[in-house]
């Protein structure tokens, strides 16, 4: 029987590439608990504390975890780095460390550094739900993916999903690829070269646009245009004629396929605006979903 520490680590979220298909679906079916209850609130997790620590800017992951957090009863603390000792030089790891000392019961974090959150992960006890770390994983967002994906279609496995866009810096396009082929989907790529992940060749094949489009699950990718002075793509409109959801390329989808994005979006750039709220599109219908997956999480985590 695992000690008490050993079960702590283990109701962390750090990722779904070490996470089982079992406990992806454990997930997913608590997730359906909590949204067909979906209470206001409840007093599942009175008198526990979560600190919600944000060292990259966020508006839907943070705000969702709160939702979620505060639906369940829980005390929730708010933490900016723009706003705290990390700004006189305290390191992320001291942050984390001083609020767990203080009584925190467990953290949401979201990192830029790659490996960062594994390193910190060892070192502290409460556990810990990443919220975005580098370019590595996203593992709430594949979540809600996968749970969109299963409630239109009922079931995830044989499904050919195409994730389309920058998946060289995509955490979303990582962790869904992980999460989709567990549960029996086939995932495939399109993007340009600039935007291509050599660290996933061999794991999912290439395709070209056309292609694509012909999924039964067309996800776009936000084009991460901080990145354009790295010499990502020549211009906006290149892009869209390229890679760009355009309103023709979705004539050309088939009747039962569906759109989706993690956003924020860059309407007419990855996606044609009269697209982002097509019948066909469950864009804001992923962020509605994204509620009662961390309420699963969250819950998971201090069980």
């Amino acid at each position: 029987m695992a000690d008490t520490a050993t079960k702590t680590k283990e109701n962390s979220l750090l990722g779904l590439k070490e996470l089982s298909a079992g406990d992806i679906v454990s997930i997913l079916d608590r997730a359906a608990y909590w949204e067909a209850s979906f209470p206001k609130q409840t007093d599942t997790l009175h008198g526990k504390f979560i600190a919600n620590m944000f060292f990259e800017n966020s508006t839907r992951t943070r705000f969702s975890f709160e939702m979620a957090q505060k639906r369940l009863g829980a005390q929730v603390m708010n933490f900016a780095a723009a706003a705290s000792s990390v700004q006189k030089g305290e390191s992320v790891y001291d942050t984390v460390r001083t609020l767990e000392s203080t009584g925190v019961d467990a953290g949401v974090i979201r990192l830029k550094p790659i490996g960062l959150l594994a390193e910190i992960a060892q070192k502290i006890k409460m556990p810990l739900i990443n919220a975005g770390d580098g370019n590595n994983e996203h593992p709430t967002q594949a979540l809600l993916d996968l749970y969109t994906m299963r409630k239109h279609f009922g079931e995830i496995r044989g499904l050919t999903v195409s994730i389309i866009g920058d998946i060289n810096h995509s955490r979303v396009a990582r962790s869904n690829l992980w999460a989709l082929t567990k549960l029996g989907a086939k995932v495939q790529f399109c993007a340009p070269e600039t935007m291509k992940a050599p660290d996933l060749a061999g794991l999912a094949p290439y395709v070209s646009i056309d292609e694509a489009i012909r999924a039964d699950v067309v996800m776009m990718l936000r084009v991460q245009l901080e990145r354009h002075e790295q010499g990502l793509m020549t211009t906006a409109e290149e892009y869209r004629a390229n890679y760009g959801l355009t309103v023709e390329r979705m004539h050309a989808m088939a009747k039962h396929a569906i759109i989706m994005h993690p956003a924020p979006i860059n309407r007419d750039v990855e996606i044609d605006d009269e697209l982002v709220e097509h019948e066909k599109s469950k864009i804001f219908e992923q962020m509605s979903n994204g509620v009662p997956i961390r309420m699963a999480v969250v819950e998971r985590a201090l069980s």
